[in-house]
């Protein structure tokens, strides 16, 4: 019998939907698979407040646990054959729920020497989030076997209207009746039963070698190029916001959301003015950049994690 662990977030229920078709297919007479929704102890609303969500901003980019509750002991007591983690980007960086898991002593205990494919529901930029996911894995001692990202698929500034709306309202319909659907598309969460076959056939054999390769022949991942540099320099400049809020502010307070409110116009300043001169850079110094580029997208499609310097 082999022991299949599924962890997951899911703010809005997508992800669920999404690790429950890729697992569709896994379940059966010689694969037993157990859930384990991270539960905060204090529950992330939905739909968000304004206020609510640019009040997370300094804890999920600086990685800082919250308390979330203990898995149930009969969960803890098994040993698993691999584990599927679901997890959701919250400015650029695993959301907080999840990275308190990844965090805890649970964490330790089922990922170590543990198999682990994880499963991303993005808007779009998910990249660097992976990154500092792959060093949590690392200091539990887990082996990434396998990543299956799935995102929106509609131009940058389209999602960000139709993501807010979603995240803000709780409805995922066409805005007016005139913008496209929020989130990741019916089809794609639907055809995430694909993914299933290759895992359950690494599963099976214990040799799981090849499995992203052959997830991406399924495309589990669609990298998009210009993102990267604007992920990249997206996560310098959060960087330096988060620890100016933290030095200037104690949550809760007034000045808090004084700074908080001056993050919200950079980051409309960045998404709708900076992010396009990013995206003409990008363009002007493609041909140059050609071979860095395709070095990029091969390494963000894999499940390998570069060496520090």
């Amino acid at each position: 019998m082999k022991e299949v662990l599924v962890v997951y977030y899911s703010q809005t229920g997508q992800l669920f939907r999404i690790i429950e078709n890729i697992v569709s297919t896994l379940k059966g007479e010689h694969v037993a698979v157990t859930y384990h929704e991270i539960a905060p102890e204090t529950p992330f609303p939905f739909p968000w407040k304004e206020e609510d969500f640019l009040s997370t901003f300094p804890d999920s980019f600086l990685q800082i646990p919250r308390k979330i509750k203990d898995p149930s002991p009969e969960l803890l007591a098994k040993t698993y054959d691999l584990v599927i983690l679901g997890h959701q980007v919250w400015y650029l960086s695993p959301s907080i729920p999840v990275n308190s898991f990844l965090r805890s002593a649970a964490a330790k205990k089922l990922l170590k020497n543990t198999p682990v494919v994880t499963v991303i529901g993005a808007r779009n930029m998910w990249y660097q989030a992976q990154e500092k996911l792959k060093h949590l894995l690392v200091e539990l001692d887990a082996k990434l076997v396998g990543n299956i990202a799935l995102t929106d698929r509609n131009i940058n500034h389209i999602s960000v209207i139709t993501i807010e709306y979603w995240m803000m309202k709780g409805n995922k319909d066409r805005m007016w009746g005139i913008f496209p659907k929020p989130g990741v598309s019916e089809k794609d969460i639907s055809d995430a039963s694909k993914f299933g076959p290759p895992i359950k056939k690494a599963l099976d054999s214990g040799n799981y070698a090849g499995l992203q390769s052959d997830l991406l022949k399924l495309k589990a991942v669609s990298i998009r190029p210009a993102l990267i540099p604007t992920d990249k320099r997206g996560n310098i400049i959060f960087s330096k916001w988060a620890a100016l809020i933290t030095k200037k502010s104690t949550p809760g307070s007034p000045e808090r959301s004084r700074w908080l409110r001056y993050f919200k116009r950079y980051l409309q300043f960045a998404i709708w003015i900076i992010a396009p001169i990013v995206f003409v850079v990008f363009l002007l110094t493609y041909i140059p950049f050609y071979f860095k580029i395709k070095r990029d997208v091969q390494y963000y499609s894999s499940i390998n994690l570069k060496k520090e310097r």
